[in-house]
């Protein structure tokens, strides 16, 4: 059972760009990762846009190291979403995947993410129409959550999105209201998975080998998608599958140096001084929870006022924990 176990990394907008795929890449362990939403509003997004977001595109939708990268897309207007994904498509993408979870008031406010829950019709309007606007080789998948204010749509919603055409569903086991809390519920997720007949991928609170196995147990899938988890530990997919084979878990604090430098590298090439700052300090901020050495400096970190005094205190930091 656990060799048939496949991984994501989920799309997590404003943090999971492909400078943190590269670097999460590099560590490795994943299957495959899905891109930050691409948001479709009034006009189909061009190709050349999907580029420059998904930069992957231009190498066969995978990564320097050979992860691929599923193309997502938010929208509420099918005709628009359908062409979008032939534009991504175009540009080189080799599977589309469609948010309709997502929980962000300014994204549900203009129609899009975990809003359209509370139409079946509209989920099944803009899969079927994306279906038929892509070749048939092509792989189409949707994410979910339970619902947007409650679970009382859960399989009309699943069953909509299953009769387009849809191979793949990822479902995030809590509805829109719950936002982050309470626990996963991912008992509802084996219900879908019982009924339906696509490959479903559970999401929600997986951040180790034990909750893992706890979701598998509760949900019979043997496919997941880490979120979170990964931001607090970037080797996860590592230790999953090095514990899956009977080995212990390693302790990471002394790669930490290693591969937040690697980070600040690969950020300096797309990013300002003042982004890759930014996003240094916010990734921090998970990796406490992971790391105690970043916990006990975590001030210190983000009171760096640049790149250069940020590497200064990590390696400081470093010679602490040798």
């Amino acid at each position: 059972m656990h060799q048939n176990i496949k991984i994501a990394v989920a799309p997590m907008e404003g943090i999971m760009d492909h400078t943190l795929r590269q670097l999460l890449s590099e560590v490795g362990g994943m299957d495959y990762f899905v891109s930050e939403f691409v948001r479709v509003t009034q006009y189909p997004i061009p190709s050349h846009t999907f580029h420059r977001l998904i930069p992957e595109n231009t190498q066969g939708a995978t990564t320097k190291h050979k992860h691929p990268v599923h193309t997502q897309l938010l929208g509420s207007v099918p005709d628009l979403m359908a062409l979008s994904a032939a534009n991504a498509i175009e540009s080189g993408s080799t599977h589309i995947d469609v948010n309709f979870g997502c929980p962000a008031k300014r994204v549900n406010g203009h129609g899009g993410g975990s809003v359209l829950l509370q139409s079946p019709n509209t989920l099944y309007d803009i899969m079927s129409t994306i279906k038929k606007a892509i070749p048939s080789h092509i792989p189409l998948s949707a994410k979910i959550r339970l619902g947007y204010e409650d679970e009382s749509r859960l399989f009309e919603n699943v069953s909509a999105i299953e009769l387009a055409g849809t191979q793949s569903l990822t479902i995030h086991g809590r509805t829109k209201k719950d936002g982050y809390r309470p626990p996963a519920r991912w008992e509802k997720i084996g219900k879908v998975k019982e009924h339906s007949k696509m490959k479903i991928i559970a999401n929600g609170d997986i951040t180790s080998t034990k909750s893992l196995l706890s979701c598998l147990n509760e949900t019979k899938c043997s496919h997941f998608m880490i979120g979170r988890g990964v931001l607090i530990n970037p080797f996860i997919f590592q230790d999953i599958k090095s514990e899956l084979s009977g080995h212990k878990p390693l302790d990471h604090s002394k790669e930490l140096e290693a591969l937040l430098t690697r980070y600040i590298h690969i950020l300096q090439q797309h990013y300002d001084e003042v982004a890759t700052l930014g996003r240094l300090k916010q990734w921090c901020g998970n990796l406490r929870h992971q790391f105690i050495v970043i916990e006990e400096n975590l001030t210190s970190l983000r009171q760096s006022q640049s790149v250069d005094e940020f590497i200064n205190k990590l390696a400081s930091m470093s010679n602490a924990i040798k």
